[in-house]
């Protein structure tokens, strides 16, 4: 008899155990299905606000070219090489122009086209053997003129205001050797 009760003290003991875990899977089973139906989430999900992209520009086409008319009279400052500036006139009349600093007076051929917001000016003095290459910018009544980068005539012209200074190239400086620890020196006897 000492082994039946044995074997029906373990297969109680197994049966109450299978049972308590059963009973414990039905009850966190249980608890969450009756959590989900009583819990109802009434905040709404945050949105992120997306910002929307700028429209793209259109880029410029470079092919398109329109001839500018920089007629007009204008009184101003003009700047020849590393001398003084100067009190000037430059009177465009179409593709002729004609520019008066003191005493002096020039005239010759002018030709500006604009390309992607660039304006890009040809000057030809009578009796010059070459033209000069400057950019022009035109503000209403305002007109800046100076050269391009590799133009052996460095000429600026500016209408009001202060004459800017012209462009230098740009030089790189070497910079300064650092030193590895401090000067010694040593005493003389």
């Amino acid at each position: 008899m000492r082994k039946s009760t044995i074997y029906l003290f373990v297969l109680g003991l197994a049966v109450v155990v299978g049972t308590a875990l059963a009973s414990a899977g039905l009850v966190v089973s249980a608890q969450n299905s009756n959590s989900s139906t009583t819990t109802t989430n009434t905040t709404k999900p945050k949105t992120k606000h997306i910002k929307k992209a700028a429209p793209a520009m259109p880029r410029c086409d470079n092919t398109k070219q329109e001839q500018t008319d920089l007629s007009g009279t204008y009184t101003g400052k003009l700047k020849h090489g590393d001398g003084p500036a100067v009190d000037a006139t430059l009177t465009v009349t179409g593709n002729k122009f004609t520019g008066v600093m003191g005493s002096e007076t020039h005239s010759g051929t002018i030709a500006a086209v604009t390309t992607c917001g660039y304006t890009a000016v040809t000057m030809m003095m009578e009796g010059a053997p070459a033209a000069m290459s400057l950019r022009a910018k035109k503000v209403g009544d305002s007109l800046t003129l100076t050269s391009v980068p590799g133009e052996p005539q460095i000429v600026a012209f500016t209408t009001g205001g202060a004459m800017k200074t012209m462009p230098r190239p740009r030089r790189h400086r070497a910079k300064a050797k650092a030193t590895t620890g401090a000067a010694t020196t040593t005493p003389k006897q």
